[in-house]
């Protein structure tokens, strides 16, 4: 059986800003935008709304997660976009949206709870449609209380969910095909000479373990939430 893939809450980020832009310049709300992938990639986001207030705009995607089990799946996700007086793009964070507290996150302390990638997309989705400095805040109305439910609270991040992803797409899983696929990894691992596999969460991990060791491709795990397993 396949599993449907979805979209991460940074990517419905970048399509809620793009429309919520497209109607501050005061163009036609769109029912679609294409959203611009870290790989190049470019997809096609369906938007629930956009409308016009008098100084800003608004805009929401609701959250698909396919077939992943993502306490987000069906949540809106809300951009709301007004013209600044100086500068490049400000993030804020609006209603179920966190803010950072603690040190060690991809975020410092003070700012929203939005990574770096979501933001780079959220940039390039607005900058596609103007130049002119802007401020984005992003919000999720409920989100708040999903978030207790998430690691959040432990992490620092105060006041509701992170805006996630780092390749934009929800890759679902079914966990005996990704033990199937975990073994034949090792498997391959100690054909190919590895005695010191280096086991990582995700892609950030994989990134990182590679930057920092002379590892080769198949010395390098990605465990997902298998640690026990693997």
């Amino acid at each position: 059986m396949t599993l449907r893939s979805g979209i991460t809450t940074g990517t419905c980020a970048a399509a809620a800003a793009m429309a919520a832009t497209t109607v501050l310049l005061g163009q036609p709300a769109p029912t679609e935008v294409l959203v611009a992938l870290p790989d190049g990639r470019t997809i096609p986001v369906p938007v629930l709304y956009s409308r016009a207030d008098v100084q800003a705009a608004t805009a929401a995607v609701r959250k698909d997660a396919g077939d992943d089990p993502d306490v987000t799946d069906g949540l809106s996700i809300v951009a709301t976009v007004s013209w600044a007086l100086a500068g490049d793009i400000t993030f804020a964070a609006g209603e179920g949206v966190g803010t950072v507290t603690k040190p060690g996150l991809q975020v410092p302390p003070g700012e929203p709870a939005i990574n770096p990638v979501p933001r780079v997309m959220i940039r390039q989705a607005v900058r596609s449609l103007t130049g002119r400095p802007m401020r984005v805040e992003v919000s999720i109305p409920g989100g708040r209380e999903v978030a207790a439910k998430t690691f959040n609270p432990r992490l620092g991040v105060v006041g509701g969910l992170s805006i996630l992803g780092t390749t934009g797409i929800v890759r679902p899983y079914c966990v005996a095909a990704l033990r199937a696929a975990l073994r034949c990894s090792l498997d391959v691992a100690a054909a190919c000479g590895v005695t010191a596999p280096v086991l990582v969460p995700g892609n950030i991990g994989a990134k990182a373990a590679s930057a920092n060791f002379a590892l080769r491709d198949e010395q390098v795990i990605e465990v997902g939430n298998e640690w026990g397993y693997v």
